[in-house]
């Protein structure tokens, strides 16, 4: 069932503006008729998704009737109301305004980032004096360092709180606020920190004058050097819109596109600063080939004739093909293709999982789209951590929680949400099955409803917890479950997303899945799954190909297993990697090194995970010799002799792709029966990918790594856990799985469940350990396991 609810009639009222007779919603504003009607109203401090403060007053409006001048973002429309915005009245008023702004406001333009695209600067053209009549001293406001990605210049500010209402009201973290009163009032962070949310870019767009400006971008350029390219974000299948800025084909920032279906107006940082890792120092500019195990730099012809030699001639057993989950769906089905010719069915995208017990069954697409989840009056998120999986899924979670609804959380670790949780589980992973199958006998119970006879819960009893989450999923008139990333990467993954589906099928909600990656749904809809006989990533790995083919992958940061999977490529005869960045170890690892171009430069579509296709033109000019993926392996197919690669450019591939890409699989309960959860002995590892590693080029953005959601280099216990193994917080730590040991700094919070060990994966440290979900070992260091 759909979260979404239906619209309901809304009373009209007749009024009119500047001579204009029109009708529009009793109870909206002045500012929103005017905006409807074409007509222009300066304005600061109001924006349409904020609340309305009338700070600015620069939207004073001549209302008939009324004493003096009207903010127009304030006032209600009424029946038979006469508005004028270019009267006398009204001029002399905004003129007012502008001129009182400007007495303290410094002469800063030539040297402003803002200029050239700077509200005040366009409005004090038209309403402010051509010689000022201010002859005392200006105030001065000192700069406050507020973190790595927004650059303050206070003076300038205009108090129009549009940063304050949107912390507050959209991003959930009250992190700014105003201090002081009258001439001495200043707009400042809340604790005199650091701005940390995981959307404060979003500031940037919204100061109407140069207070707030894009730190790593500051003095790169000037506005009117840029050329805006439309773009979509492709780091978590939402799909959200974005325009990147270009000066000379070099990729300069981003900024948000309006989308208002998937993040409305704004953006997450994650989408906003990870372009900044485009030009990092191991971006890949040339193919090269390795020679006595030294690393040569060769023509394309040259590398695309050894990577065909690398896999030409192999039984298709021996080949594995492992490609991003995001790369473009031209990709996938070529590579889909590729694979079929070389005769191998070994072909996944979902290196990062472990349990495949369910493939074939699980929906690729939501089965409640992005902006019906606002509407949702029951939320249960399962091994989701929404804010920082998917920051623009985690604020539509939000929106809904302002709205009254109710958000229950059965998580491997108690998350600091932006919204409050109505009932929480909080278990380590091993455990979060057995929680899921008593929510759902707490579902049977409260319903009458009988389990499926496929869908076993185990020896588990309900308790007071699992009740409340079934009460609240039932008694919600449209919900949705949605399954995150540390679920999708847990050993018995399948049976989570069994049980969760039965629990939205018996609740009458929706399910989404929330698998890690920007294009998961195309991927599935080219196919870049194994074929009949084919083995998941997780087997390619454990047991090893003779040959690898590997499309945007790293291996210790994007797979399951970084031990695993170094022993198996260190095992293959042949590995041709295709790639953006090439890092130490998978110089190591490739035989073959062909330049990618990423996301930013390459032309391609993505499938969000609502089912939108959106096709894609390069923003960037491609660095060095890099190539759009469809041409990489239309030479690589070319030069292995297999048909159906004489495509001449990105149309007649997507001409082609059209008519093979299969159907989304529908949401609900698969057929397969699984083992009834258990409980495994000891400590296990909750492996969370930090939200700015989640891949290449976030992890090479420098901005994004300067962050606290980079933060990592720890062990994080629960204080029982910590104590019996006589450690304490600020400490260090002996952390291991199998025969890899790494030490790290211990951090003793409530936040970890018992028996569970918080070592973050797609980092330094990880790449040396196992599975991001598995048995760990902590100890004190030099002590015994």
């Amino acid at each position: 069932m759909s979260a979404v609810t239906g619209e309901q009639a809304v009373d009209m009222v007749n009024i009119e503006v500047d001579g204009i007779a029109m009708q529009v919603p009793k109870n909206s504003m002045i500012i929103e008729a005017t905006d409807k009607a074409g007509i222009n109203v300066p304005r600061f401090c109001y924006h349409k998704k904020l609340s309305i403060a009338a700070n600015c007053r620069m939207c004073l409006v001549d209302v008939e009737k009324a004493p003096k001048p009207m903010p127009a973002c304030a006032t209600p429309v009424m029946e038979g109301m006469k508005v004028y915005t270019t009267s006398r009245r009204a001029i002399d008023a905004q003129h007012g305004v502008m001129e009182f702004l400007l007495i303290n406001h410094p002469l800063d333009c030539p040297i402003c980032d803002q200029g050239g695209e700077c509200e005040l600067q366009d409005l004090a053209m038209g309403y402010g004096r051509s010689v000022s009549r201010f002859t005392e001293r200006k105030r001065v406001v000192k700069d406050k360092n507020i973190g790595p990605l927004v650059q303050t210049d206070m003076t300038r500010c205009i108090h129009c709180t549009r940063c304050v209402r949107f912390l507050d009201e959209v991003a959930g973290t009250c992190e700014m606020g105003g201090t002081g009163r009258g001439d001495r009032l200043e707009i400042t962070s809340s604790i005199a920190g650091s701005i940390d949310s995981e959307m404060s870019g979003n500031i940037i767009d919204l100061c109407p004058v140069g207070a707030l400006t894009n730190k790593p971008f500051r003095f790169s350029a000037r506005a009117w050097e840029l050329q805006s390219r439309p773009s979509t974000a492709a780091h978590d299948g939402l799909g959200s819109g974005i325009h990147f800025h270009v000066r000379r084909g070099k990729v300069m920032r981003a900024v948000p596109a309006d989308r208002e279906s998937v993040n409305e107006t704004w953006l997450s940082d994650r989408d906003r600063y990870s372009h900044f890792g485009l030009y990092a120092e191991d971006r890949v500019l040339a193919p090269s080939v390795k020679r006595d195990g030294e690393w040569v730099e060769v023509t394309w012809d040259e590398a695309i004739e050894a990577a065909a030699d690398a896999l030409r001639g192999r039984a298709g057993d021996d080949i594995g093909v492992l490609m991003s989950p995001s790369a473009a769906t031209e990709d996938y089905f070529l590579a889909r293709r590729l694979a079929d010719g070389l005769g191998t069915p070994h072909i996944d995208h979902r290196a990062r999982e472990c349990d495949f017990a369910d493939d074939g069954a699980r929906p690729s697409l939501f089965g409640a789209p992005l902006a019906s989840i606002q509407n949702a009056k029951g939320i249960l998120l399962v091994g989701c951590n929404a804010r920082q999986e998917a920051p623009v899924l985690g604020h539509r979670v939000r929106q809904a929680w302002r709205a009254g609804a109710s958000v229950f959380v059965v998580n491997p670790l108690d998350w600091n949400f932006h919204f409050d949780v109505a009932g929480k589980v909080i278990a380590a992973p091993q455990s979060l099955a057995g929680e899921l199958a008593a929510v759902a006998l707490a579902v049977a119970e409260a319903s009458g409803q009988a389990l499926p006879e496929n869908l076993s819960t185990g020896d588990v009893t309900p308790g007071d917890a699992h009740r409340a989450i079934a009460r609240g999923l039932a008694d919600a008139e449209g919900g949705v479950v949605i399954v995150g990333h540390a679920a999708m990467a847990m050993a018995d993954a399948a049976r989570v997303r069994q049980l969760a589906a039965w629990v939205a099928e018996a609740t009458g909600t929706a399910l989404n899945l929330l698998p890690m990656g920007g294009n998961t749904a195309g991927a599935a809809a080219a196919r870049a799954l194994p074929g009949e006989g084919g083995l998941n990533a997780r087997a390619m790995l454990e047991s090893p190909r003779r040959a690898y083919l590997l499309w945007d992958v790293e291996p210790q940061a994007d797979t399951f297993d970084p031990a695993v999977t170094g022993a198996a490529l260190a095992a293959a005869d042949k590995v041709v990697a295709v790639t953006s960045f090439a890092g130490g170890a998978l110089r190591d690892a490739a035989d073959v090194i062909l330049p990618l171009t990423p996301w930013a430069e390459t032309e391609g579509s993505l499938v969000s995970l609502d089912g939108l296709r959106v096709d894609v033109s390069p923003a960037g000019q491609a660095a060095g010799e890099s190539r759009p993926g469809w041409k990489v392996l239309r030479r690589l197919g070319t030069a292995l002799a297999l048909e159906g690669f004489d495509h001449v450019n990105i149309a007649a591939v997507r001409a082609d792709m059209d008519g093979h890409l299969a159907a989304p699989t529908a949401p609900g309960l698969s057929s397969i029966t699984l083992p009834a959860p258990s409980v495994a002995a000891g400590m296990w590892r909750v492996g969370e990918v930090p939200m700015y590693s989640t891949d290449a080029l976030c992890r090479r953005s420098a901005a994004l790594q300067d962050t606290v959601h980079a933060e990592h280099g720890f062990v994080g216990l629960n204080p029982a856990d910590a104590e019996a193994l006589g450690l304490v917080d600020g400490g260090s730590a002996r952390v291991a799985q199998g025969d890899a040991a790494v030490v790290l700094n211990v951090r003793v919070t409530d936040a970890v469940p018992a028996n569970a060990a918080w070592v973050r994966a797609s980092t330094p440290e990880s790449a040396e350990l196992g599975p991001v979900n598995g048995p760990i070992t902590v100890s004190r260091p030099g002590g015994n396991d």
